[in-house]
């Protein structure tokens, strides 16, 4: 499977990217994945590279691009209970600092170079994202309602923005929340958000799940759970996004 190391002129600077795209040649329909808090390294470049498999150019950029190329910061190989304390005190200023107003800057240079690769397809595109990634990819989704096809967060606080988000998402949307971060009332309320809002949606809590279940480079991995995630990701990507 194809794959290159990019560089996305911003307007706050360079952001190095991750792409991955089929064999063969052709356009495909373009996914734009953020990654989460702990940035593009192997495991992301894995994910990146089996949706690509499924007919799709995916695009992962670093979004603390501000703060240096990746690495950003310095990770061990996994990421277990031991290693959390250290790694967070250098992730949590990070992810604080990232503002909304940033991301939406930010989306506008990921989206207009993604969709300007000779290897992606004309229309709209789709977005999705774990952990702050997925709040992200709804902040984009939201800005670029006309752009955006579909949109999925996985192990996200999709809400952190406030139900006001909501009511700017033209898209379908998929949230698979994980079950120590969110308990069965307060899907309820978030669901009753997005139906307030006529958001055309799914939003489940994958079972005895822990935040981060898709990154088999943590100790929440939950390779059940990550086989779900593709089991929704894909269908609702099908259904949305062109094929040439």
């Amino acid at each position: 499977m194809p794959s290159k190391t990019l560089q996305i002129p911003t307007a706050d600077g360079q952001s190095d990217a991750f792409a991955a795209f089929p064999d063969g040649g052709g356009r495909h329909p373009g996914v734009l994945m953020y990654a989460d808090g702990f940035g593009i390294r192997p495991v992301l470049r894995e994910m990146a590279l089996e949706l690509a498999g499924h007919g799709y150019y995916v695009l992962v950029p670093n979004f603390f691009y501000r703060h240096g190329a990746t690495p950003v910061i310095e990770l061990p190989d996994f990421i277990g209970s031991e290693e959390r304390p250290a790694v967070f005190a250098q992730l949590m200023p990070l992810i604080q600092g990232h503002t909304a107003e940033q991301t939406v800057r930010d989306a506008d240079a990921y989206l207009q170079f993604l969709t300007s690769q000779p290897e992606v397809a004309a229309g709209p595109v789709a977005v999705t994202g774990y952990c702050i990634g997925g709040l992200l990819a709804v902040r984009t989704a939201a800005a670029h309602p006309h752009e955006v096809a579909a949109v999925a967060a996985f192990h996200a606080r999709v809400d952190a923005d406030g139900p006001a988000l909501f009511s700017q998402l033209a898209a379908p949307v998929h949230f698979g929340h994980a079950a120590s971060d969110l308990k069965p009332e307060a899907l309820d309320e978030l669901n009753q958000s997005l139906d307030a809002a006529g958001v055309d949606y799914t939003s489940e809590i994958y079972p005895d799940t822990a935040h981060g279940y898709t990154m088999a480079d943590t100790d929440a991995f939950d390779p059940a759970a990550r086989q779900l995630h593709w089991d929704r990701l894909l269908p609702l990507l099908d259904r949305t996004l062109p094929r040439s």
